[in-house]
């Protein structure tokens, strides 16, 4: 069943003059979104050929304010259950509505820039949590998992959020990777999270699937690698 989002998260505290969004969460926790960015592609010729219909791939960031920046901190579980959910959910809300529906989305995914004055950690913390990603799996229907990236970089670092097939990890034609970036983000103290997604695989897809390969090297679906145990 698809999750139904409501207009505004329900975790919405206030909406500053500066387009500051602070999202309830433990008390002494605030999440701090900067701004949010769109990014849509729609592709109309790949491969010197028309596509049979247009294929377009498309993503929500929102900037945050890293709230560990710049110092080491042992337990980051306070801040991850007080900001992945309303951050999960509000990125889930937005990219439900650019793509029109849930049933819309074919493959998805997800990722995280931190800035310099962060840990690679800290942009894992907020997406490798089921409290971030299953607002989006759910209102997708997906059934694998959420393809992701995580790194670090200045403001202007490449965006790349894996794409895959939200029911079938080894359809090939949806292994895509949204690419963009913003300019200003992040800065050394905030860290972007980003959802990804695509109403369809590539235009021309023509190097089969992962099922194919199997069959073809007689290998078990379950055990690829013919590991022994």
């Amino acid at each position: 069943m698809l999750m139904a989002l409501p207009p505004y998260s329900s975790f919405v505290k206030n909406k500053c003059l500066a387009h500051i969004f602070a999202y309830g969460g433990r008390g002494d926790v605030t999440l701090e979104i900067r701004k949010f960015v769109t990014y849509d592609e729609e592709t109309l010729i790949e491969g010197f050929r028309m596509a049979a219909r247009p294929w377009r791939m498309f993503a929500v960031a929102a900037v945050v304010k890293n709230p560990w920046s710049g110092r080491y901190v042992e337990d980051l579980g306070p801040e991850i259950r007080a900001m992945a959910p309303p951050l999960g959910e509000e990125l889930t809300r937005r990219i439900i509505a650019l793509a029109g529906s849930g049933d819309a989305i074919e493959a998805y995914g997800k990722a995280a820039v931190v800035g310099l004055d962060g840990e690679v950690e800290h942009a894992s913390a907020l997406i490798h949590t089921l409290r971030f990603g299953n607002f989006y799996r759910e209102a997708v229907g997906a059934k694998t998992y959420l393809g992701f990236t995580n790194g670090r970089g200045p403001a202007n670092t490449q965006i790349q959020i894996p794409l895959m097939d939200k029911n079938d990890g080894g359809r090939r034609s949806h292994y895509l990777t949204v690419q963009f970036s913003i300019p200003d983000a992040p800065a050394h103290d905030e860290l972007v999270a980003a959802l990804g997604a695509s109403t369809g695989g590539r235009p021309h897809h023509r190097i089969g699937d992962r099922y194919a390969d199997l069959a073809a090297i007689g290998a078990d679906v379950n055990n690829p690698a013919g590991v022994k145990s």
